[in-house]
């Protein structure tokens, strides 16, 4: 896998009622080279994990309308562009919307964690395109076991290339699509819906980070 062939055959997916941020563009928010510049961004983040050694997985569920279907990159919203570029030296990011950034309460308790995990991890979703409600394209849906199959391929070729020492399954939909999958993982609650605190205090656990660094992080989510 290369990064260019990777996103390309990302870019090439077609499935309704789902919005694919690699090529195509949203009439509401997106600027008019903005499919080109998510591209961009993740040959660019591919690219720096290729060649790091990473040591972590991250598998959420599938892009939401106010993170990766902005940016193109999974649980990471224009708040938090910056933050993804200086974890891999700094990179070359762009923002691919008009108007102020956006930012999601997901992708801030996501990255107030990554900013205490000392070790090079990488985003991703089961789903990696964002599914949304008929007629109503900034809204999130769970995606159909059909959209699923027709993105695995995606997943395994992922994960082949960056060859991460653990998987974190952020969620009972990633966790359990992994399991099916037969990839062992560590279950970590979603951040969503109150579960600011249980994520923070599982990846803690996790990643050794201490007691009071998540004292921080659930007081302030």
């Amino acid at each position: 896998m290369t990064p260019r062939s990777f996103v390309k055959a990302l870019s090439r997916i077609r499935l309704d009622g789902v919005f694919n941020p690699y090529s195509e563009r949203c009439g509401l928010c997106d600027r008019a080279d903005a499919d080109l510049r998510r591209r961009a961004n993740l040959r660019a983040l591919l690219d720096a994990a290729l060649h790091t050694h990473i040591d972590s997985l991250w598998v959420a569920r599938d892009l939401g309308y106010r993170g990766g279907r902005r940016t193109g990159l999974p649980l990471t919203d224009e708040a938090h562009l910056p933050a993804l570029a200086q974890t891999y030296g700094d990179l070359a990011l762009r923002r691919a919307t008009k108007g102020p950034p956006v930012a999601e309460r997901t992708a801030a308790v996501v990255w107030k964690m990554l900013a205490r995990v000392d070790r090079p991890v990488f985003l991703w979703n089961i789903f990696p395109l964002h599914p949304f409600e008929p007629g109503k394209p900034l809204s999130n849906r769970r995606h159909t076991q059909a959209e699923r199959r027709a993105c695995q391929d995606m997943f395994f070729t992922l994960l082949d290339a960056l060859r991460p020492r653990r998987i974190v399954a952020i969620g009972k939909d990633a966790q359990d699509t992994l399991g099916e999958f037969g990839l062992e993982h560590h279950p970590v609650r979603h951040p969503s819906y109150g579960g600011q605190a249980a994520f923070a205090e599982s990846v803690s656990r996790l990643y050794g980070i201490n007691e009071s660094a998540f004292r921080g992080s659930a007081s302030s989510g």
